[in-house]
């Protein structure tokens, strides 16, 4: 793949402006605002090219593939952020290799998440991902349901919730999924939000997104 680096640091420059004007239109300081690199199947010479423009927090969807791109070399002073879906039986590999896990989604992985931590892992930062378009092929807790998960993680299992994430469903407007997630956040005390993507991060900058997670945006389409 023949790859301008120039051209991702333009990239990474158009949307960090496209952030801060978001920002000012909402009356927020833009440095609330975490841009998340989203590298899933990039190769790493994008990822490269987005150290090189300054870039330091990763979204990765798979345990095994950022285990692979992530070398102690290219991980040092990045954060790293699983936003694809755990299984259980990886828990203590994902505890080992991300700072924050965003797809916190059932009772088993938090037990898992506990169980691990009791024997010595690193204690992750966690964001519960609530389904909030009610999806049957999407992870996610309902959000009718989500009080009770977060109070079940806090409570019972002693975790720390940070915040929250979403996917919101593609053929629906997203602004009524980022509401629907900051209310759910407020009612619970949660500050971290993690909503919005290359398509709509403006939007969920508009409706207290603290992270938007980025890909095509940044590095174009991802290759087959």
């Amino acid at each position: 793949m023949n790859l301008d680096p120039s051209a991702v640091a333009d990239s990474f420059d158009r949307v960090r402006r496209r952030i801060e004007k978001a920002a000012a239109a909402a009356g927020r300081d833009p440095r609330d605002i975490t841009l998340t690199a989203v590298t899933k199947q990039q190769p790493d010479a994008a990822v490269d090219a987005a150290l090189a423009a300054g870039q330091r927090v990763f979204g990765e969807n798979r345990v095994q593939e950022a285990h692979a791109r992530w070398t102690p070399e290219r991980r040092k002073g990045v954060e790293l952020r699983l936003i694809g879906p755990l299984q259980s039986n990886k828990t203590a590999e994902a505890l080992a290799l991300f700072d924050v896990i965003e797809t916190l989604d059932r009772e088993k992985l938090a037990r898992a998440i506990a169980a691990e931590r009791d024997k010595g892992a690193p204690a992750p930062r966690l964001l519960v991902q609530v389904n909030t378009g009610e999806e049957l092929q999407k992870a996610g807790v309902a959000p009718r349901g989500a009080d009770a998960f977060i109070a079940f993680c806090r409570h019972d299992l002693g975790l720390t919730i940070e915040g929250l994430m979403c996917i919101p469903p593609v053929e629906e407007e997203p602004a009524m999924h980022f509401a629907l997630l900051a209310r759910v956040a407020a009612r619970n005390g949660l500050s971290a939000l993690s909503m919005g993507m290359s398509g709509d991060y403006e939007t969920a900058v508009r409706f207290g997104s603290t992270h938007v997670r980025v890909g095509s945006a940044l590095f174009g389409e991802r290759p087959a």
